[in-house]
């Protein structure tokens, strides 16, 4: 196929003009799933909806970095092909990845004869504009066979690239859901070394068999039919707060497995402490004890106990239990009703904090003074 090489710095990539029905020959749709422990079934989907039953069967990955895929953006979108008459209908690039190195003979400039993949192409962005092309072409095969899609084609590397290159298209408020971007932290270059450390212990806490917030964690959306205490995005920006103010002698210690099962084994144990300490409280909607806004409140008073009380391990839950029994005594101001009345604030980020400064008092926990960096 004739191509254009463009070179970046110490990249090389290609530009193309694809057929559409060569193209959609040439990729394979993914999505990255969540579950408990295993991968969610897809909803059953009418045997009258094509595109309901077509995102059904999408290979679902834990090693993909693709969001689900959208029934409704997917519909839209070829509504828009259907009706783009002057408009072209794929007006920017779809861009593709393959680890192989595709060979590129030059005939003049940048320009020459790239060969295709043996095997198909990842889409890094630009999934639901080719779902959507599979429909339109689909039911109107003439008018799509006409249309070229332009592409950027990515090749010889590994598939971290491109999870790092759909992260740095996507990592806005609008574009990529914040639990979605932590959850590729351990992948991308310029992640900061406090951020993946922070990131690979939500991983543990979401699913470790011992944690108590095992499948509690909402990683992505509402796919999961399980109740959910806090968005994974909440609970990193607590554990990297705590993480990052500590950075300097966690890195003397040493950044590895071993230090991050054990800053996950402090937190672990704090949660399973706070368990029996409010009893029939966790984990019951009636209560606003494992909501998010008592979750991260908890969260800075476990950070300011494990400074003062983390050893010895031997005994630690029992002992910290003991610290926060005081909290059963509170559980009434926890009750779901009239709970916002109880404590009131301007917002969660300050109702946090009172929460915090009520928990800690109960317990006798002196909050810790750190310097950050």
């Amino acid at each position: 196929m004739l191509a254009t090489q463009v070179r970046q710095k110490d990249s090389v990539y290609y530009f193309v003009a694809y057929p559409a029905d060569e193209l959609l020959q040439k990729i394979r749709f993914i999505s990255r799933f969540y579950g408990e422990g295993e991968q969610i079934a897809p909803d059953a989907a009418p045997e009258s909806d094509e595109i309901a039953s077509f995102i059904s069967r999408v290979e679902r990955s834990d090693a993909a970095f693709q969001r689900q895929m959208s029934k409704a953006k997917v519909r839209a979108i070829k509504n828009f092909y259907e009706t783009a008459v002057n408009q072209p209908p794929i007006p920017g690039a779809v861009l593709l990845f393959t680890n192989e190195t595709l060979p590129f003979r030059t005939a003049a400039g940048s320009s020459g004869h790239l060969q295709a993949p043996k095997g198909k192409f990842l889409v890094i962005d630009g999934q639901h504009r080719l779902a959507a092309l599979q429909f339109y072409m689909n039911e109107r095969p003439n008018e799509a066979s006409s249309i070229h899609v332009p592409c950027v084609i990515f090749d010889g590397k590994t598939e971290d690239f491109a999870t790092e290159m759909f992260v740095i298209i996507n990592s806005t408020p609008t574009r990529i859901n914040k639990s979605h971007l932590v959850d590729l932290y351990e992948k991308v270059s310029w992640a900061s070394p406090d951020k993946k450390f922070a990131a690979r212990i939500v991983d543990l806490l979401y699913k470790e068999s011992d944690s108590p917030l095992r499948y509690r964690i909402n990683r992505l959306g509402g796919r999961s039919k399980q109740e959910k205490w806090i968005l994974q995005a909440e609970l990193f920006n607590e554990i990297n707060r705590w993480v990052s103010a500590d950075w300097k002698r966690i890195e003397r210690a040493g950044v590895d497995a071993k230090q991050t099962d054990r800053f996950y084994g402090v937190i672990r144990d704090f949660f399973k402490a706070a368990e029996d300490a409010w009893g029939d409280a966790w984990g019951d909607s009636t209560y606003f004890v494992t909501s998010s806004v008592t979750i991260k409140a908890m969260m800075r008073v476990a950070s300011d106990l494990a400074a003062s009380d983390s050893e010895p391990v031997e005994g630690r839950v029992r002992r910290w239990a003991n610290r926060l029994y005081p909290w059963s005594d509170m559980m009434k101001s926890f009750r779901a009703d009239g709970f916002y009345e109880r404590f009131p604030a301007k917002g969660q980020v300050e109702r946090v904090v009172r929460i915090q400064k009520e928990l800690a008092k109960a317990a006798s926990i002196e909050p810790v003074t750190r310097k950050r960096g």
